[in-house]
């Protein structure tokens, strides 16, 4: 299946279920809007997230390639956001963790997540967390 049906599933079911999705994302899904660094069109992207104190942090592992999504890209040229996260529209402010935040963090969901500790292993890069903090 091409990743954009994958993500259209998702994001149709994530709406039609007010926030709620099931496999992997069961009980951690938020929708991303997002703008394009260059092109400026919104874009929609489905994420696993992890709650930490009042943020939502989500991590560009994009399963493990060698290269960051094109979301994180997206965030750092424009980090003013939206996020859907159950029946809730929120406003944020994207940031890259600092070094032993992202540490903190990325241990944390690959304990909860193990799938992402295959994301580690699968790439030479870094995985970058990011922070997701109200506006």
């Amino acid at each position: 299946m091409d990743m954009n049906d994958f993500n259209q599933q998702i994001i149709t079911q994530f709406r039609a279920n007010a926030g709620r999705v099931g496999g992997d994302f069961e009980g951690a899904a938020l929708l991303l809007h997002h703008r394009g660094a260059r092109t400026g069109i919104e874009r929609v992207t489905p994420l696993m997230y992890r709650n930490d104190a009042d943020a939502w942090v989500v991590f560009a592992s994009k399963a493990g390639a060698p290269t960051n999504p094109d979301w994180y890209h997206n965030l750092r040229a424009n980090p003013e956001a939206t996020i859907e996260v159950g029946g809730d529209t929120i406003a944020v402010t994207a940031t890259v963790a600092d070094p032993p935040t992202r540490e903190r963090l990325w241990e944390a969901q690959k304990s909860e997540v193990p799938q992402f500790a295959g994301y580690e292993a699968a790439t030479t890069r870094t995985i970058p967390a990011v922070v997701l903090e109200r506006r």
